[in-house]
Formats: structure tokens, C-alpha cells, sequence
């Protein structure tokens, strides 16, 4: 990867929509090398995806939560089994396997229309392997990514 590759993903990664011409005009390169360079950083790997940054109206207005998670154990299958019901759980936006006294810290967004505790009662508490849930609130986000 050299420095117009890197010029290539930093753009991307502020807008990923944007058009070959445009990425092009921006780090100095042909409508069609950009789009050469843009495949290949994705066969390589480096591009994953792109992704839609959608209003806070448009996500229905979630609020945040944090839970770390207690296992019962730590065993390989144990984890397994929790991190693959964990996938197909809609709530839960991002899934951090910890070092420390929880196993795991989970972002779940709480739709208006929802509520927390019935995530709680009925999806998290629910996946194989809980031991613990411990719930934190977001009072407020100071600054975000989306």
C-alpha cells in the first residue's frame, strides 16, 4: 500500500459514495486508475464495505446502552456458541470481547418504539452462555462517529 492507496481509503472512509471521478480529482489520479486502485485495495482486503451513515431519525431514535457480559466459562465452545446467537441479534450494534472482569461489552441501541427491558428480558438474557448482564445508560454522547 503506498501513499496514494492510503490518500484512497482516508477519502473513502469520510464518504464512501464517492464517485471514481471524484476520488480521482481528490487524491490526484484518473477517473479509471482510481477505480483500478479502489478493486484492488478490495481484493486485498482493505476495503470491507461501504455503508449507508443513517439519521438518528431514520435508526428510530435509539438511545445507547453498554452491557457487559459474564459467561458461565470461558471454554471455546461456550464462546462460540454465544458470539454466533450474538450475530444474528439486531440490538446489539458492535460486540467487543474484553480482558477484565467481563467477557464481553456489548453497544445496544434502543429503538423509541422498543424498550430495554425487553431486550434485557427477552434477546439478552437469552443467548447461550449469560451468566451476568451489568446495563450502563448513555446519558448523553459527546461526540460519534454516525
Amino acid at each position: 500500500m503506498d501513499t496514494i492507496d492510503s490518500k484512497i481509503i482516508a477519502q473513502l472512509g469520510q464518504e464512501s459514495g464517492l464517485t471514481s471521478e471524484a476520488l480521482g480529482e481528490r487524491v490526484g489520479l484518473s477517473p479509471s486508475a482510481a477505480h483500478r486502485r479502489v478493486k484492488t485495495l478490495e481484493q486485498q482486503g482493505m476495503i470491507l464495505g461501504y455503508r449507508a451513515r443513517l439519521s438518528r431519525a431514520a435508526r428510530g431514535n435509539p438511545s445507547t446502552v453498554f452491557v457487559s457480559v459474564t459467561l458461565t466459562d470461558q471454554r471455546q465452545a461456550t464462546m462460540q456458541q454465544f458470539e454466533q446467537a450474538l450475530a444474528r441479534t439486531l440490538q446489539v450494534s458492535e460486540a467487543h470481547l474484553m480482558s477484565g472482569e467481563s467477557d464481553y461489552l456489548l453497544k445496544v441501541l434502543v429503538r423509541e418504539d422498543d424498550s430495554y427491558e425487553r431486550i434485557h428480558r427477552e434477546v439478552l438474557s437469552a443467548l447461550p452462555g449469560v451468566h451476568r448482564l451489568v446495563t450502563q445508560f448513555t446519558i448523553r454522547t459527546l461526540a460519534t462517529e454516525d
